[in-house]
């Protein structure tokens, strides 16, 4: 099972947690990433039962695709089981790095959330691909590396690529440490429950924020070389315009050339986007 990245997690107080918090709500879209054995699947089936939301799991392993699948596909014909629900869940089988943004496309309109234990060598890149979509899920709700979700919560002058490209949409907060033990079989780190709460559409046009290719394009163009100034990142990536330009340019939006990427607030990453990449 670890050749994919699997630690299962068999601390029900926890999987009851990020249930709770993902909060199901009816018109809410839930979908699942990684479900594994099925430990939190059960939980969401139960609460999106109550509210009358679909639910669709991601699984990757063809090995748990069929237990999944007996489990929970036809779970309104088994009433009287532990896993009852008038809900019949979803199996995909795939990869959720290029399933997800096809089926976000698909139910384009729908209000979704995401929750999943999510396999520690996947987490930068999914994270990244749900930010780049056209639009984002309302709420997320994943078991990630503990060390990741420190690196996304963080602030000037901490800022990093995976920070800014998240923050831009949502704002995020680790509202569960998990230990090792809590695993199985333990993985090598900690483990924490991370929410990402995406901001109202409202709040990107009152923050004067750029679109999105513009903003993930400076997020790229800042972050490719992070040790290096603002300035020649960006020069680097615009070698038409002189750095003379770039200075007053960056002079006009009080952003220092020589301060580093990681000194930047999402703000003032937007307003580069605005200013250079729009």
């Amino acid at each position: 099972m670890r050749k994919l990245g699997q630690h299962f997690l068999k601390n029900k107080k926890v999987a009851a947690a990020i249930a709770d918090a993902v909060a199901p709500r009816t018109g809410d879209d839930v979908i699942e990433i990684g479900p594994g054995h099925g430990e939190l699947t059960a939980l969401l089936a139960e609460r999106c039962n109550a509210v009358d939301a679909p639910l669709t799991v991601i699984e990757r392993d063809p090995r748990l695709i069929e237990g999944l699948r007996s489990r929970f596909s036809n779970a309104s014909d088994k009433k009287d089981g532990p896993d009852a629900s008038d809900v019949a869940v979803s199996v995909i089988e795939g990869d959720a790095l290029t399933v997800l943004p096809t089926l976000m496309e698909e139910r384009r309109g729908a209000k979704f959330l995401l929750a999943g234990n999510l396999p520690y060598y996947i987490t930068g890149h999914l994270l990244r691909i749900i930010g780049e979509m056209p639009s984002h899920p309302e709420r997320c709700v994943f078991m990630v590396q503990r060390e990741v979700a420190e690196r996304i919560i963080a602030a000037p002058p901490h800022m990093n690529r995976l920070a800014a490209s998240i923050q831009f949409w949502a704002t995020p907060a680790i509202i569960l440490g998990v230990p090792r033990a809590d695993f199985s079989p333990p993985p090598k780190v900690e483990s924490a429950v991370l929410l990402l709460t995406a901001h109202p559409p409202k709040s990107k046009k009152e923050n004067g924020a750029a679109s999105n290719d513009a903003y993930y394009r400076t997020v790229r163009a800042l972050f490719a070389q992070p040790r290096k100034t603002i300035i020649n990142n960006i020069a680097a990536s615009l070698p038409q315009t002189t750095k003379e330009t770039l200075s007053e340019r960056l002079a006009s939006l009080a952003l220092a050339p020589n301060a580093r990427p990681q000194d930047l607030s999402i703000e003032g990453i937007a307003a580069l986007a605005k200013t250079f990449f729009s």
